[in-house]
């Protein structure tokens, strides 16, 4: 199976030839859980995400990516923050693509549908805010879900 690698500020990391522009959402439901999902080509927890599709707004790529990864649908209501770090590298060994991340994080409130795991995700889950962060995961990942836990008004920028 193809996998993905995330490698950061790595001396050994392949050289980024590609900038994908993608988003991640952090779904709510009504007990205020996050919907995780397992990814099938690493293993990490994440929220769901991908990228964004010629032809589609950011809302629209963050619902559709939450729907394919999850069978959740949600609505936008907000911004968790921009990531851009340069050093971070995602190889795609199924294509040898090594990306420079890129990623727009949103939030979302669950509307209809029930976790469901996919091709991407071998596992979907709705989990307490203090547990997800216990949860293996990659350090960008990480980061995300604690911009968003902390709570602040402004979005990250970065």
């Amino acid at each position: 199976m193809a996998k993905r690698i995330d490698y950061y500020d790595d001396p050994d990391a392949p050289a980024p030839n590609s900038l994908v522009p993608s988003v991640n959402v952090i779904v709510t439901n009504d007990a205020d859980e996050i919907l995780m999902i397992r990814r099938s080509d690493n293993g990490n927890w994440a929220v769901p995400g991908g990228a964004i599709d010629l032809g589609e707004s950011i809302p629209q790529a963050a619902i559709r990516e939450t729907r394919e990864e999850s069978g959740i649908i949600c609505e936008i209501t907000g911004l968790v923050g921009t990531y851009s770090d340069p050093r971070h590298v995602i190889l795609y060994t199924s294509n040898g693509e090594a990306r420079q991340e890129f990623s727009i994080v949103l939030t979302g409130r669950a509307i209809s549908g029930e976790p469901t795991p996919s091709d991407e995700s071998r596992e979907v889950r709705w989990m307490p805010r203090e547990q997800v962060t216990e949860l293996q995961m990659d350090r960008s990942m990480r980061m995300r879900i604690e911009h968003y836990l902390a709570g602040t008004a402004l979005p990250h920028i970065g």
